[in-house]
């Protein structure tokens, strides 16, 4: 237990640039959240299901983020405010993943056994979104505020919109310090531009052409 309180308080000193003294990271839901799942998560797997789901709820209570306490959640784990996180029980999770408040990674309620998303290491998911269903979001990913994914996403990836759209980046590895989630790229809103750029152009020729008509009637 002291080994993941101590892993804790340097993954939230790191992630967090508002922190100001050590001392602060007991007061972040994040952490207490985490050391109540270490303790429900072995619990569940010695097949200890009530007390598991006692001390995974009660912390929900306390933090307002619910982890099923059969979630599989690697090292280096970080929630950022917290509020309105709910990660379901067939989910798996690697390493450096970070989440912010209101992110869902629940299941489509039609599915048995592996029900859940898997989110590959160093991943961010950014606030309000929801990743639905049993599929991999792979390495190095990002899925952009309020988008809502539904399939598979590859490595090195930015997903944004509703449902979400994956926008590659060159294969270019995401760092674990760039967690920017407002300057991501949006394809609809690209899409869109495309879509006005040619309608004017086409009203435009359209003009054109009305104004060589006239002419030749002339």
């Amino acid at each position: 237990m002291f080994k993941h309180i101590k892993e804790e308080f340097a993954v939230i000193q790191e992630r967090d640039p508002s922190i100001k003294s050590p001392m602060e990271v007991i007061l972040y839901p994040s952490f207490k959240v985490m050391i109540s799942y270490r303790r429900a998560h072995k619990l569940y797997l010695k097949g200890h299901y009530f007390w598991a789901r006692w001390i995974s709820q009660r912390a929900a209570r306390r933090t307002g983020i619910e982890i099923h306490p059969g979630a599989t959640i690697g090292k280096g784990f970080f929630i950022d405010h917290g509020t309105g996180v709910i990660i379901g029980e067939t989910t798996i999770i690697g390493d450096n993943v970070t989440l912010y408040q209101g992110v869902t990674l629940g299941g489509t309620g039609k599915e048995t056994g592996k029900r859940h998303p898997t989110l590959e290491d160093n991943v961010m998911v950014s606030a309000g979104a929801k990743v639905i269903g049993s599929f991999t979001v792979g390495k190095n990913s990002k899925i952009g505020a309020g988008s809502v994914v539904i399939e598979e996403v590859p490595p090195n990836c930015t997903v944004v919109g509703v449902p979400g759209h994956i926008v590659k980046q060159n294969n270019v590895k995401v760092p674990t310090s760039d967690m920017d989630q407002i300057h991501l790229p949006d394809p609809v809103q690209e899409d869109i531009k495309v879509l006005q750029q040619e309608n004017s152009e086409l009203v435009n020729r359209v003009l054109q052409l009305e104004n060589e008509i006239r002419s030749l009637k002339k």
